[in-house]
């Protein structure tokens, strides 16, 4: 398969008053042509931070992307002048946020906010950004398209905002999707629609999605690959059948066995206990020892070597490691 995105060794840092936070520490992702690849993790880990880094969307100060590359179609992302970032911005890489109603103007129309994009980036007629506008409010469901268009953001259910953000996002073709939490603000019903939409658009675009996200149910339903990530790091990466079937780092095991599941009718559920670690002085070694009921001596001292189990599974554990099993266990 053909990558379309690929990031390396990526560090992004924030200088606050009480020192630097550490949020992203040595990402390695890599995103193919047409597939859905999810970041999943609990809140602070460091899935935003790395999808607002491919935008070049990180506030500086105090944010500052460190060390590592982002390439897109032969171009390093963190190299670009801002002025090239922008053309990419919107044009081959889009983005939808968690909250529809801060990504849209209260003051102008959905056909304005929809079309504006298309005049910045296109040289097209009025009349063929609003029928391009028309098309793509079709596509995601929209009904009454034409009337809708003279709406405001305010005369739409949550859903529908949604469905208008991502057709704003889509509407100038990009080749790279990035949805961050996308159904976080919205019912379950209006989720599984909004889902269905995403797999749609691929099918029928072809369109390469990033789906940031918290929720083990969304990730099940929709991604190819999915990447496990924890403490600013990703520690373990495989198809969806290898995390949710056979997952090998603890973490996410602990994940999986906090969320409730249809195939596992009676089994009760288990918290993971503690919390993450600071990330103003992150641990030498591996970040989920402290929490970790398998954690090993050589855990807390050494970061572990990152181990491929198949073509598309990859994990960062000692128990990976024949050689961590002449320590001994700490957290038992």
């Amino acid at each position: 398969m053909e990558k379309i995105l690929t990031i390396q060794d990526l560090h992004v840092s924030f200088v606050t008053y009480g020192g630097e936070v550490q949020a992203v520490r040595g990402v390695n992702l890599h995103l193919n042509q047409g597939e859905t690849l999810a970041i999943v993790g609990e809140s602070g880990c460091g899935k935003s931070v790395t999808a607002n880094s491919i935008m070049r969307l990180i506030p500086s100060p105090p944010g500052k992307i460190t060390h590592g590359t982002i390439t897109f179609k032969q171009k390093d992302l963190t190299r670009l002048p801002t002025k090239q970032i922008r053309k990419i911005r919107g044009v081959d890489i889009s983005m939808i946020f968690q909250d529809p109603m801060t990504a849209l103007n209260p003051t102008l129309t959905i056909g304005n906010q929809l079309t504006e994009g298309l005049k910045q980036h296109q040289s097209i007629s009025s009349k063929e950004a609003q029928q391009k506008a028309l098309d793509m409010l079709h596509l995601v469901g929209i009904p009454n398209p034409m009337e809708r268009m003279k709406q405001y953001p305010h005369q739409f259910s949550g859903g529908m905002r949604q469905r208008i953000v991502i057709a704003m996002a889509l509407i100038c073709e990009p080749e790279l999707l990035i949805a961050d939490e996308p159904t976080t603000a919205l019912d379950v019903t209006i989720q599984a629609q909004i889902l269905q939409l995403f797999k749609k658009i691929q099918s029928e675009t072809g369109v390469s999605i990033i789906l940031i996200t918290h929720d083990l149910g969304v990730v099940a339903k929709i991604a190819d690959r999915i990447a496990v990530m924890y403490a600013g790091k990703i520690i373990e990466t495989g198809n969806r059948r290898e995390i949710f079937h056979h997952p090998q780092h603890p973490y996410t095991q602990g994940l999986l066995n906090s969320v409730p599941r249809l195939d596992r009718k009676g089994r009760k559920l288990v918290p993971i206990d503690g919390t993450p670690p600071d990330l103003f002085s992150p641990p030498a070694g591996c970040p989920f020892t402290a929490r970790c009921p398998q954690a090993m001596e050589v855990c807390s001292k050494i970061y572990p070597f990152h181990s491929e189990l198949s073509d598309t599974h990859e994990v960062d554990c000692w128990l990976q490691d024949e050689r961590a099993k002449k320590y001994r266990k700490i957290n038992t």
